[in-house]
């Protein structure tokens, strides 16, 4: 992708990942992914923002050679994982007597991740600045974004917040500037519930210390730019809040069928008393896809067969990613069935322990479900929709 200037002197040079399918061998990317990186000429110094995956580091240089860019004096490192960083040991080959601006603990993990040396790294703390000559530097130190040492950097003079994977997007656009809201908030959301939910707390606390600063443009590190800063700004807002929708996720597996049934008519019966459900076939399920329903879900029903003693494996990894990315869900249970025994909804219970939920009384059933097992789900379904109206969910 060709730079394109987004205030006078303000470049984005990064590369565009149209291909890329899935991310860290483990987030599915349906939409692709860019790699941003900003280059900022002041009148005095010259600083990159953050680099690119090793993969694309090409497309950088090429970047910068259109630009004419000989001498870089700093490059601003946000965040040490390698598809921001991977290519700094080559940039610092490239240009002579550049030097790498970080706080501690992205330093020491560049020395760990990197090998880079430590006389190459300028140490600067929260609130500490850089000057450019015409351009001033601006950090803030936003630990668990999503790893422990990441940072943000603002530009003063331009109201440009470069916020790394804060308000990223894996999503691959011709476009500098977000081109659809609509989509870009579905890959927002998304890319919110893979990376940043089991840090909101956290999120929160920076996104109130953000409010203190004019911002123009957001520039993140994967997706496009925000020229409507609002609009990314209160949708973390709403998922960082404590709200949850009316909305039941219900991750299945059925082996036989059985299980299957379950789900059917637990669906029928809560949509008919006035609560959405999602459900996802976890043998067809985009785990992104989940993630993202997981984000202000007020309810999960966990659909599991057993599976010799214990809950089917493609659950086992559903529970875990759910424990792992810890939402705000109020509510939980089990539905299923078991051929001769196991321990699978203590098993599942004992898997979500990093969720704050209350767990609702399982429908666990021997073989097919039976008109008694049916009426059982029915009395789940009374259950959802009480415990949703109680929280004000749903009206009463």
């Amino acid at each position: 992708m060709t730079p394109r200037e987004m205030a006078p002197g303000v470049f984005s040079v990064g590369a565009v990942d149209w291909d890329r399918r899935i991310f860290d061998e483990l987030v599915p990317t349906p939409h692709g992914t860019s790699y941003n990186s900003y280059l900022i000429r002041g009148s005095e110094k010259t600083a990159l923002i953050d680099t690119v995956d090793p993969a694309t580091f090409a497309d950088l240089t090429a970047n910068l050679e259109r630009l004419g860019v000989e001498k870089i004096d700093y490059i601003i490192v946000n965040h040490a994982e390698q598809d921001h960083s991977g290519s700094i040991p080559a940039m610092l080959d490239r240009f002579e007597g550049v030097k790498l601006v970080t706080d501690q603990k992205c330093r020491d993990l560049l020395i760990d991740l990197l090998r880079i040396t430590e006389d190459r790294v300028v140490v600067i703390g929260d609130g500490d600045t850089l000057t450019l000559g015409d351009r001033t530097l601006e950090f803030i130190i936003a630990p668990w974004v999503h790893w422990p040492e990441t940072m943000l950097t603002y530009l003063r003079e331009d109201r440009i917040l470069f916020s790394c994977d804060l308000f990223g997007s894996h999503y691959a656009t011709s476009s500098l500037y977000v081109p659809d809201e609509g989509a870009i908030y579905e890959s927002a959301k998304r890319y919110y519930a893979e990376i940043m939910m089991p840090f909101r707390a956290s999120i929160k606390g920076h996104l109130e210390k953000l409010a203190t600063r004019e911002i123009a443009l957001i520039a993140p590190s994967h997706g496009p730019v925000y020229d409507r800063p609002a609009f990314i700004m209160d949708a973390y807002r709403d998922w960082t809040g404590d709200g949850v929708r009316n909305v039941v996720v219900l991750p299945y597996v059925s082996m036989h069928g059985s299980t299957r049934a379950m789900v059917d008519h637990l669906i029928a019966a809560l949509v008919q008393r006035g609560v959405m459900v999602q459900p996802f076939n976890l043998t067809k399920t985009d785990t992104g896809d989940l993630a993202k329903a997981l984000v202000d879900a007020a309810t999960v029903v966990i659909g599991a067969p057993t599976v010799i003693f214990g809950p089917h494996p493609q659950v086992v990894s559903a529970v875990y990613l759910a424990n792992l990315l810890r939402p705000k869900t109020r509510y939980a249970t089990v539905i299923g069935s078991y051929g001769w025994g196991g321990k699978t909804v203590d098993t599942i219970k004992d898997m979500l322990g990093r969720l704050r939920v209350e767990f609702l009384e399982p429908v666990y059933v021997q073989g097919y479900p039976k008109e008694g097992d049916f009426a059982a789900l029915d009395r789940l379904a009374d259950e959802i929709k009480k415990r949703h109206e109680e929280a004000g969910i749903i009206p009463a």
